[in-house]
């Protein structure tokens, strides 16, 4: 790969404008911010709110990935005009189905979908554990473990439970399991930046053909 292709790519990345996102949660629109300001200083983020075609509470890979690549191409969708949107889901993941002997079987994993019309590409985040207590009933009846955590995290640390919003739309639930060291738009971060790597090397990432936008009846 030449230099000049490599420069390229870059300044395709740099020259972005408009991005939308597929939310409008404060704390994913920091992230995805974070994430671009670096290689595209004057970026626009916009939010919208569209469906994620799978669970409110996702369970498992599938519907993790499902629900990022459905909300980033509703979201370009949703107006002309953008260069790129992204989606973020959480959910889910069961280590005893890897074999794991992990002492908490359920971990959170976050999947970012970024989509120019053309390539879709996903990036992860890291992995944390949720308290059995709320990870087995959200796991088991669908039930949105945010709202399942705030509750556990209020009777355990009355004193830190402060905020009038939600985990989600604040410090999220990894950051108050942190301590504050990983704010959730942090996290989410790190899942747009590894997304964003076959847009910055496209050579080495051939693009396929962007599918429909899949919605499941949940």
């Amino acid at each position: 790969m030449s230099p000049a292709s490599r420069n390229g790519s870059r300044s395709r990345i740099a020259s972005l404008r408009r991005v939308r996102v597929g939310s409008l949660n404060a704390p994913k629109l920091a992230a995805v911010r974070g994430a671009l300001v670096s290689y595209a200083s004057d970026v626009e983020i916009e939010g919208v709110d569209v469906p994620s075609g799978v669970p409110e509470q996702p369970v498992g890979f599938h519907e993790i990935v499902t629900g990022a690549c459905n909300r980033a191409r509703a979201a370009f969708s949703s107006a002309p005009g953008y260069d790129l949107a992204v989606g973020i889901e959480d959910g889910l993941v069961d280590l005893r189905a890897v074999g794991a002997g992990a002492d908490a079987a359920w971990v959170n994993i976050g999947c970012a979908a970024l989509t120019d019309g053309v390539r879709t590409a996903t990036g992860f985040s890291s992995a944390f554990a949720y308290p059995p207590e709320c990870a087995e009933t959200a796991s088991r009846n669908r039930t949105p473990i945010g709202e399942l955590f705030d509750e556990l995290w209020t009777s355990y640390d009355a004193a830190s439970a402060t905020s009038a919003l939600p985990s989600a739309k604040s410090v999220g639930n990894v950051g108050k399991l942190t301590l504050g060291v990983m704010p959730r738009h942090e996290y989410v971060r790190h899942a747009v930046l590894c997304a964003l790597v076959s847009f910055l090397h496209p050579e080495l990432y051939p693009a396929t053909p962007t599918a429909a936008v899949v919605v499941n009846p949940v």
